[in-house]
């Protein structure tokens, strides 16, 4: 008998719908950012002390963390989330994993309009601290504490804490943490509902 070869064939999978729609959002965001000479940034992606009455207040509250100041910027977060989100996205599932984001974009969102009104918060880095601290928390087993979310805890966060007091740049250190807190927070939830 003669064995038949079949052909495999490769097809793309759109293997995360968070992650995937998310990066993409971010994509577009950039480049409307681009053709309007900045504007849209403005007008969409930067959470700043602007008018209560105003309806777009509240829509960028949320709509930041798609927004990035430079080509460099949105490389630097996207590439994280996607080598990140999609095993969270695996692990925890889509709903969860949106919840996550936009639980830190609002968050994150909420914490720069109060306490920063003179600076403008804008990108998706609140939201790669929080993956990555969620996905310290992966590998909970018996109610134990990994040891990797210990390091990844003091590696990550405390290094914002450090950033934060000894470095003048235009990052939001701040943010950062808050993002982590809230990866810690889903991720500690998601291992007490099991």
């Amino acid at each position: 008998m003669a064995k038949t070869k079949q052909k495999t064939i490769l097809r793309i999978s759109f293997n995360s719908p968070v992650v995937l729609s998310f990066t993409l959002i971010c994509l577009a965001a950039y480049l409307l950012n681009c053709l309007t000479n900045g504007k849209s940034n403005l007008l969409l992606f930067e959470v700043y002390r602007s008018p209560l009455t105003n309806p777009l207040t509240y829509v960028r509250m949320f709509t930041h963390v798609f927004g990035h100041a430079s080509w460099s910027h949105l490389i630097n977060n996207m590439t994280l989330l996607l080598v990140i989100g999609p095993l969270l996205e695996e692990k925890y599932g889509s709903a969860d994993l949106l919840i996550v984001t936009v639980t830190t974009a609002f968050v994150t969102g909420i914490v720069h309009f109060i306490f920063f009104p003179g600076t403008a918060l804008l990108g998706a880095s609140g939201v790669v601290f929080a993956y990555i601290l969620l996905s310290s928390f992966a590998c909970i087993k018996d109610g134990s504490i990994p040891l990797t979310f210990i390091l990844v805890a003091i590696l990550y966060i405390g290094g914002q804490i450090v950033d934060g007091v000894f470095i003048k740049d235009n990052v939001s250190n701040l943010t950062h943490i808050i993002g982590g807190i809230i990866g810690a927070f889903f991720g500690y939830l998601s291992n007490v509902r099991k």
